[in-house]
């Protein structure tokens, strides 16, 4: 009996060691591009409001499904789910200043990367996304 305790104890010990060293290639996640095609900034909400507050009028751009647009958006704001970009990247002005948002920020700043990359120079991801600004800025706003 103790020499099944034993190999127990070796096997579950092997598979952790080879957890920690070996990830499922769905787990895996694309390393950020760091060149300087690709390098996008991020905003914080309460800094974009503050900018929005004082004139500045940055094209607002909302890459959500239209579902989430119905639920709660930016006024202003233009929409373009994120998996129409490529195909509708003309209708965007590369010299204007953009502010890409989402949800939470991550498909944004896959927008943003993808913009950067297309020589749009003045682009920004907001981070965490609507979600933070209604945290952050708006507290009554919608939140799902």
């Amino acid at each position: 009996m103790r020499s099944y305790v034993w190999g127990a104890i070796l096997l579950v010990s092997i598979l952790a060691m080879l957890g920690t060293c070996v990830q499922p290639r769905l787990l895996q996640r694309e390393p950020v591009q760091k060149d300087e095609n690709s390098m996008v900034s991020e905003i914080r909400s309460r800094d974009l409001k503050a900018r929005l507050d004082k004139g500045d009028q940055p094209v607002l751009l909302d890459v959500r499904e239209p579902e989430e647009v119905a639920i709660v958006q930016l006024p202003g704001a233009v929409h373009i789910p994120m998996g129409e970009i490529p195909g509708r990247v003309h209708e965007l002005d590369p010299d204007k200043e953009i502010i890409v948002y989402c949800h939470h920020g991550v498909r944004s700043l896959r927008v943003a990367q993808f913009l950067a990359q297309r020589d749009f120079t003045k682009v920004a991801n907001l981070a965490g996304g609507i979600d933070a600004w209604a945290l952050e800025v708006e507290p009554g706003m919608a939140r799902y």
